[in-house]
């Protein structure tokens, strides 16, 4: 059994799809095909259930997918450590997030301190973050919301409270405060389901009695600002998202507890490189400091 064969074994698997999988590795399609009938000979069944180019994991084939996902995690986490001995002020951080409003700022706080580190970041809906997660695929996510399991270590770092957003002019912009039921009747714009804020405050204004009218729905948090701004429509937003040079107005939520949980968390067998500490100090330290000047 060679490595290269377990490799493209994994992107078969998690594909399951010949045509997709060969341009995921940069390979032609014959070759792939051939790389993962010389695996099944050396297992000695098949891993697949084949129509056409349509693959579909057989129960042999979800079996050794675990094992198979294992051997190459433990692979590079060698790797990893390594390069970390061999060079431990140089590296790059792997990091997923669900939500990018308070990166920026923790990105920054960080190269100010270690300037030799890179990092690369996928933003993520709470799903995706969960199976890269188990797959210990990241240093670090940053998520809402908490994520628990058997091989994820949660760290709760920051309770967000989550606002509601109006453009200034707007009928409740002369209030500090709001009840959801004076919103029901209010065109909303937000993120699609999926990520975790959405689905929250779906779940709350349920429960008073109403669904949200979204006139938007999108994938990037950030823009919800500007949309709110034009007037296109109103927003909850975490309180880390705020930014006073907008032309918005945040009012507080009457006598629901709308808040959401911002956790760090990582796959508790990954190896934790020297530069993946040093990135965790500076998240605690950033959060720390905006506890202090909200309390």
């Amino acid at each position: 059994m060679e490595l290269l064969q377990l490799q493209y074994f994994l992107a078969v698997a998690r594909l399951e799809h010949v045509t997709e999988a060969a341009r995921s590795l940069h390979v032609t399609q014959s070759s792939l095909s051939k790389t993962i009938q010389r695996l099944e000979e050396d297992l000695g069944v098949p891993l697949f259930d084949r129509t056409g180019r349509k693959l579909r994991l057989n129960e042999f084939g979800s079996r050794f997918l675990h094992r198979a996902e294992r051997a190459l995690f433990e692979l590079e986490q060698g790797k990893q450590e390594l390069s970390d001995l061999s060079s431990p002020e140089h590296g790059t951080i792997e990091l997923a997030v669900t939500n990018a409003s308070t990166l920026p700022n923790i990105l920054r706080e960080f190269q100010k301190k270690h300037p030799q580190i890179q990092f690369h970041v996928q933003m993520l809906t709470t799903q995706e973050m969960v199976t890269l997660l188990h797959r210990g695929g990241v240093d670090y996510c940053l998520s809402s919301p908490a994520i628990q399991g058997d091989d994820i270590e949660c760290q709760t770092v920051f309770i967000d409270p989550i606002l509601v957003a109006v453009p200034l002019g707007h009928r409740l912009a002369d209030q500090s405060s709001v009840s959801l039921t004076e919103l029901k009747d209010e065109r909303f714009v937000g993120v699609k389901r999926g990520y975790n804020t959405r689905d929250l405050v779906d779940s709350v204004c349920h429960t008073a009695g109403f669904e949200p009218n979204y006139v938007y729905e999108g994938n990037e948090p950030t823009r919800l600002s500007a949309l709110v701004e034009a007037g296109i429509g109103i927003a909850f937003i975490p309180s880390t998202a705020m930014n006073s040079r907008e032309q918005i107005h945040y009012l507080q939520v009457e006598e629901q507890e709308l808040v959401r949980e911002i956790a760090l968390l990582r796959h508790k067998s990954r190896y934790i490189s020297r530069a993946a500490q040093e990135f965790r100090e500076v998240v605690l330290e950033y959060f720390e400091a905006i506890s202090e000047q909200t309390s």
